[in-house]
């Protein structure tokens, strides 16, 4: 008898320090303990130059906070790299111009960022002629 009373007890010493353990982790998962829910986000500022490691600010009522963020040096969209969009396939190159054209749609707008439903970009025409044999040798001379 004495040995179930043991296992009930250390059963509910155990229960209590899990319990203990997972109220902690909810605490920690809070931020800062703000009640805001309707911030507003600007855009990511660069620390130098035009990418890289930087910051972005956000305002809800009297309240404002730094955010750390991160502009790719490759993107230099002039849509920005809040705007997340889905890209067709590139066109025919253009003999007029010279250069090919796609179109994205909007897929996600990150931190409430001011983003084209519709965004065209363009690239100059490849000069390089790609060959249709792939995985083929030249024939040895015999």
């Amino acid at each position: 008898m004495q040995v179930r009373g043991l296992l009930l007890l250390l059963a509910l010493i155990l229960l209590a320090a899990t319990a203990e353990a997972g109220k902690n982790k909810k605490e920690k998962g809070k931020k800062d303990g703000s009640e805001c829910e309707d911030w507003r986000w600007g855009p990511c500022v660069p620390n130098s130059k035009d990418c890289g490691l930087g910051y972005r600010e956000g305002t809800c009522k009297d309240e404002s906070k730094k955010l750390k963020c991160k502009i790719p040096c490759n993107w230099k969209k002039k849509f920005g790299a809040d705007c997340k969009y889905k890209f067709e396939s590139w066109g025919g190159c253009s003999a007029q111009t010279g250069v090919k054209t796609r179109s994205g749609i909007l897929k996600k707008a990150l931190y409430n960022a001011q983003c084209e439903e519709i965004v065209y970009v363009t690239k100059p025409c490849s000069s390089k002629i790609k060959s249709k044999s792939k995985g083929q040798s030249p024939p040895f001379p015999s």
